[in-house]
């Protein structure tokens, strides 16, 4: 039988709705129970772990051939693992190196630093777009700019 593009039958919608609250309010005591280190932005790897997240809870929400305990699992482990790492990550500075970036100078005192932004993959045009960000027209002797391990980059004001 076809997919059906509008309706499917009242059962999927009510699947949708108890999997969708269940594994939600599953996710939320994880989630306070873990931190608040694990939905932080520090790093790009804490990022991907919040796209993940995502992406598992909408799979045990619309996806019919994952059960809702084994989808609760599941997010259950990638909580684990985050909290695990980062515990880690703030004991041992050799296991930190491993999954952390450092923030990277690409401009000191408006002398760009060519080889740490091609290092980094960042073009003048966005270090400008930073300037602009941040209210500023262009740049001068007084700013420097760092690439944060967030990947967001910060405007200074030398003093």
């Amino acid at each position: 039988m076809d997919n059906p593009i509008f309706f499917d039958d009242w059962a999927g919608i009510g699947r949708i709705l108890i999997t969708g609250v269940l594994a939600y309010a599953a996710l939320i005591v994880m989630l306070r129970t873990s931190g608040k280190r694990t939905l932080s932005k520090f790093n790009a790897f804490d990022f991907i772990v919040t796209i993940c997240l995502g992406s598992m809870l909408s799979s045990i929400i619309i996806t019919k051939s994952v059960p809702l305990v084994e989808g609760i699992a599941g997010l259950a482990l990638l909580i684990i693992l985050q909290f695990a790492i980062t515990w880690l990550s703030v004991r041992s500075r050799t296991f930190e190196t491993l999954v952390k970036s450092n923030p990277k100078l690409l401009v000191h005192r408006g002398a760009y630093q060519d080889k740490a932004m091609r290092g980094e993959r960042v073009s003048k045009e966005e270090i400008l777009a930073a300037l602009h960000a941040n209210g500023l027209a262009e740049m001068s002797d007084l700013h420097s700019v760092v690439l944060e391990t967030d990947g967001s980059l910060n405007v200074f004001k030398a003093v």
